[in-house]
């Protein structure tokens, strides 16, 4: 399975971005997904995450303004992001620690530690 996240961009400080973050199969189970970002010269760090029964958990610095959300029927995890700010800045990925898909011939395949490619998202004026 592969996810693609997209929705980044250039937005001012205060502004809102959603990004998606979409399966490549059909998930008929995931235990958690989660958003992580890696900031110029820093680690990969996490932001939030959703797990299978919808509880949700968030990094003290965006809490209150990020919001994750899932849509199963599209296989598309969301994070909006609102009131901006330039510490937001950094390359957004989509992870997935275990997911199960199912093809549409009914095969099951299980996947560990599934990474997106990332989306820029840049908060300057």
């Amino acid at each position: 399975v592969q996810l693609q996240a997209s929705g980044g961009g250039l937005v001012q400080p205060g502004g809102s971005l959603r990004l998606s973050c979409i399966a490549s199969e059909n998930i008929i189970w995931f235990n958690v997904m989660a958003w992580y970002r890696q900031a110029p010269g820093k680690q990969r760090e996490p932001v939030a995450h959703i797990d299978a029964g919808g509880n949700t958990n968030y990094t003290d610095s965006v809490k209150g303004r990020f919001t994750i959300s899932r849509d199963n029927a599209k296989n598309t995890v969301y994070l909006q992001m609102n009131s901006l700010k330039p510490e937001d800045t950094a390359v957004y990925f989509c992870h997935a620690d275990s997911v199960v898909t199912m093809s549409d011939f009914g095969d099951r395949y299980r996947y560990f530690e599934v990474w997106g490619q990332g989306t820029q998202v840049t908060v300057s004026s």
